[in-house]
């Protein structure tokens, strides 16, 4: 019972099954549920039980892994991608200035394209995730190559979401 439960909750509901890219689709489905509960609840109400619920889930997590799955990083496993990309989604979220500063620039984008500045800005909060998460930059590789448990498993998908997040900083202090 506690296995099943467990592989439900790495695999994201059975995600980590797909056989393309479940990493990717996880890392959009960790986005689309972003968006939906921001914009049913607002994004204040939102941020502190999105945390705990991701510390929760961090520390369950690493100890299923080791439990369940024997083999490093089995594919099957896609909750590293759903704590890797909360993290730019949080990060601009809960800064004031900076999300002022994104809101304008991004309504005045969507305004010309018809889009919503919240869907865009989790569009590039996905996109640039995911390119951090697959090339494994420095010191990501190293985390990926070196630190052979759950908490490993993790912590690569950690700091390409810390990645994800001063990139956006980063394209933020430019616009």
């Amino acid at each position: 019972m506690i296995n099943k439960i467990g592989k439900t909750i790495l695999t994201m509901f059975g995600i980590g099954y797909f056989k393309y890219a479940p990493g990717t689709v996880a890392s959009f489905i960790t986005c689309l549920i972003f968006y939906s509960l921001a914009s049913i609840d607002g994004i204040n109400q939102i941020i502190f039980p999105y945390i705990i619920f991701l510390i929760i889930i961090f520390i369950y997590s690493t100890i299923l892994i080791d439990k369940i799955y024997k083999k490093e990083d089995s594919k099957e496993i896609v909750i590293d991608e759903f704590i890797g990309q909360s993290i730019p989604l949080l990060a601009i979220s809960t800064s004031n200035e900076l999300s002022i500063k994104l809101i304008t620039f991004l309504d005045n984008i969507s305004s010309q394209l018809s889009f919503n500045w919240f869907g865009i800005w989790i569009l590039i909060s996905f996109i640039l995730f995911r390119f951090f998460d697959i090339l494994k930059p420095f010191p990501i590789n190293l985390i990926d190559k070196k630190i052979k448990n759950s908490f490993g498993v993790i912590l690569d998908d950690i700091v390409a979401g810390i990645f994800a997040t001063i990139s956006l900083y980063i394209i933020l202090l430019w616009i």
